[in-house]
C-alpha cells in the first residue's frame, strides 16, 4: 500500500510539474500546436475584420500611381498615428515610416507598397476603382490596386493593432514602413537614399508578404535563398527617315526595323543565355507611328530584362545593344538609342531568417497550409531593405478562393493574374491569415522579456 501510494504522488507530482511546463511555453508561445494564445488571435481578428474590410475597400476604391500617393499615405499614416506609433511623412517623396517602440530588444521593419497600377478594373465589384487620370508619359488611363497593394496596406495597419493590443506578447521596436512607387522598383531605394536608416533605428529584420493569384486562402508560401528576379527597364529608340507610305523607297522605316528587333530580341535568351539560368527578355510597349500613310521617323521600344544574376543581366543588355546597331547597320538607319532606366536587384530572402520564422508560421496556420513555392521572374524592390546585412524575408499571401482554384485546374482555364483588371482578392480570410503569419513571426522574432 505504501509503495502504491509513493509511486501515486510521485506521478501526481510529474503530471503537475507536466502541466505548469505546459502552461509556461503556451504564455511564451513556444508549445503545442495551437495555442491558447493562437485562439485569442483569432477571436481577435475576427471581432476587428468588419473595420478592416471598411479600410481595404476604401484604400481599393482610391488608388494612386507610382510617387503619387499622396492621399495614401497621408491615410497610413493617420491609421500608425492612431496605434501609437511616432510617425514620419515625406520619407523618400510620400514614404511613411511609423516606429512603435515596446521595451528594451530588437528592432523588427514591416512593409507595405502603397502604389496602385495603370490599369482599369473590370470586377464588377461595388467598390471598385472609378479613378481615372493622367500619366506621367501624359496618357489618359483608369488606376486600380491590380497587385495586392490595398491587402498589403490593410494588413500593416491590422497587425499593428493586433501588437498594440499585445504589447506583452513581445518587445523592441517595430518600423512599419509605407512604401510608395513599388511599381515603377523605385520607392525602397528612395527612401533609403532619404536616410530611412539614419534617421530611424536599424532594423535587425525586414518582413514583407505579397499576394499570390495562384494560391488559395488559408496557406501562406514561401521560398528560401533567391525567391523573386532582379528587373531591369530598357529603352529603345529605333531611328528611320520618314516619308510618305506609297514611296517606302524614299525612306527607312522604323516600324519594319522595330518588327525585325522585336523577333530577334527573343535569341538572346533562346541562344546565347546559359539554359539553367533563368532570363526574361519582354517588350511590354511599342509606340510609333500617326497615320496610315506615313512612315515615322522613329518608333520607341518598351522592354523588362529579369535575371537572378548579374552577369546575365549584363548578356541581356549587351545582346539588345548589338541587335539594335546591327539592325541599323544592315538597313542604312540613324544609330538607335538604348538607355537603362529603373533597375532592382533580385529578391533574396535570408536562408537563416526564413529557417528561423518557418515554425512559428507552421504552428500558428498548421503545417498543410505552410508551403514551399518555386521562385519567381516577377520583380520587387523589397530585396533593397537587406542593405548593410539586414536579413529579409516576403513571404507570399494566398488571395483565392479553393474553389476557383480547383475549378481552374479541372477546366483550364486561367485564373486572373497579378495587374489583371480582373484580379479580386478574397479579402477577409486572406488578411486574416496575413495577421495571423504577421503577429506569429515578430512574436518568434521579438520575444517578450521575462
Amino acid at each position: 500500500m505504501r509503495v502504491r501510494r509513493e509511486r501515486f504522488l510521485f506521478g501526481l507530482s510529474i503530471g503537475l510539474r507536466f502541466a505548469c511546463a505546459c502552461a509556461f511555453w503556451c504564455a511564451a508561445g513556444s508549445f503545442g500546436s495551437r495555442s491558447a494564445c493562437a485562439d485569442e488571435t483569432d477571436a481577435w481578428i475576427e471581432s476587428h475584420l468588419d473595420e478592416f474590410e471598411q479600410l481595404y475597400r476604401h484604400l481599393h476604391a482610391h488608388p494612386e500611381l507610382s510617387f503619387h500617393e499622396a492621399e495614401t499615405s497621408k491615410r497610413i499614416a493617420a491609421e500608425l498615428r492612431s496605434i501609437g506609433a511616432e510617425t514620419t511623412e515625406g520619407v523618400g517623396k510620400y514614404g511613411v515610416v511609423g516606429v512603435l517602440k515596446n521595451g528594451p530588444g530588437r528592432v523588427l521593419l514591416l512593409r507595405s507598397d502603397l502604389d496602385a497600377l495603370p490599369v482599369t478594373e473590370a470586377t464588377g465589384l461595388p467598390f471598385a476603382s472609378k479613378i481615372k487620370t493622367t500619366d506621367d508619359a501624359g496618357d489618359k488611363t483608369g488606376v486600380m490596386h491590380a497587385c495586392g497593394h490595398d491587402v498589403h496596406m490593410t494588413n500593416l495597419i491590422a497587425t499593428g493593432r493586433w501588437l498594440k493590443d499585445h504589447m506583452s506578447a513581445w518587445s523592441g521596436t517595430i518600423l512599419f514602413i509605407g512604401q510608395p512607387a513599388e511599381e515603377k522598383i523605385g520607392g525602397a531605394r528612395a527612401m533609403l537614399d532619404d536616410g530611412l536608416y539614419r534617421r530611424f533605428p536599424k532594423p535587425d529584420f525586414a518582413l514583407a508578404l505579397h499576394v499570390a493569384h495562384d494560391l488559395e486562402t488559408g496557406k501562406i508560401g514561401y521560398c528560401s535563398g533567391p525567391a523573386m528576379a532582379g528587373s531591369t527597364s530598357v529603352d529603345v529608340i529605333v531611328k528611320g527617315r520618314g516619308g510618305h507610305g506609297a514611296m517606302p523607297q524614299n525612306t527607312v522605316d522604323p516600324i519594319v526595323l522595330a518588327a525585325l528587333l522585336v523577333v530577334d530580341l527573343q535569341t538572346i535568351v533562346s541562344r546565347e543565355i546559359n539554359p539553367i539560368h533563368p532570363a526574361v527578355v519582354t517588350v511590354g510597349a511599342i509606340h510609333g507611328g500617326t497615320k496610315h500613310n506615313i512612315i515615322p521617323n522613329d518608333v520607341h521600344l518598351q522592354l523588362t530584362l529579369r535575371a537572378f544574376r548579374d552577369d546575365v543581366r549584363d548578356l541581356l543588355i549587351e545582346g539588345i545593344k548589338r541587335r539594335a546597331h546591327a539592325l541599323a547597320q544592315a538597313h542604312r538607319a540613324p544609330e538607335p538609342e538604348v538607355t537603362i532606366s529603373d533597375a532592382t536587384p533580385p529578391t533574396v530572402n535570408t536562408p537563416e531568417l526564413v529557417k528561423r520564422v518557418l515554425p512559428a508560421f507552421i504552428q500558428e496556420l498548421g503545417k498543410n497550409n505552410v508551403i514551399e513555392v518555386d521562385p519567381t521572374m516577377g520583380a520587387e524592390d523589397f530585396g533593397l531593405f537587406g542593405r548593410d546585412g539586414v536579413p529579409t524575408f516576403m513571404f507570399r499571401l494566398g488571395t483565392i478562393p479553393p474553389a476557383k482554384i480547383t475549378a481552374s485546374r479541372e477546366n483550364g482555364e486561367p485564373l486572373p493574374s497579378l495587374h489583371s483588371a480582373l484580379y479580386r482578392p478574397d479579402f477577409r480570410p486572406s488578411v486574416a491569415v496575413a495577421v495571423r503569419a504577421c503577429s506569429a513571426a515578430i512574436v518568434e522574432l521579438l520575444p517578450p522579456k521575462k
